[in-house]
């Protein structure tokens, strides 16, 4: 099962984009002689491009094969079999085993997959703190 980030998020990242890249032209094309500022800035705005396709076709977690897995770099995945207790405090799930702890951000998550999530979460046989 993929878990998907909120819409609201992925745009917010296209408009950093596209606000970073504008300000960054407007330096170049303003001034006779750009400032570094104004090449970093569209470098920052590839870097938010970059992050909105990633987040546009990527999603934020995978649950299956018993496993449940952060999709980022170096993303943590823990056995849902060994999951002792889950934690639900200030917008997050922890879920944590006797070796590893997983943070789970709900305000990155889309309403239909947090559903889904919270379904799934249910049936382990975790004790919820």
């Amino acid at each position: 099962m993929k878990i998907f980030y909120k819409k609201k998020q992925v745009k917010l990242n296209l408009i950093l984009g596209i606000m970073w890249f504008a300000v960054g032209l407007i330096g170049v094309f303003t001034n006779e002689e750009p400032k570094w500022t104004d090449y970093f800035y569209i470098f920052i705005s590839f870097l938010y491009f970059a992050l909105y396709f990633y987040h546009k076709k990527g999603y934020y977690l995978t649950l299956g094969n018993g496993l449940i897995q952060l999709n980022r770099p170096f993303g943590k995945k823990i056995k849902l079999s060994d999951v002792k207790t889950i934690k639900h405090f200030a917008g997050e799930y922890n879920l944590k085993t006797d070796k590893k702890k997983l943070t789970i951000n709900i305000d990155l998550i889309d309403e239909d997959s947090l559903l889904k999530l919270k379904n799934e979460l249910k049936k382990l046989s975790a004790e919820w703190i």
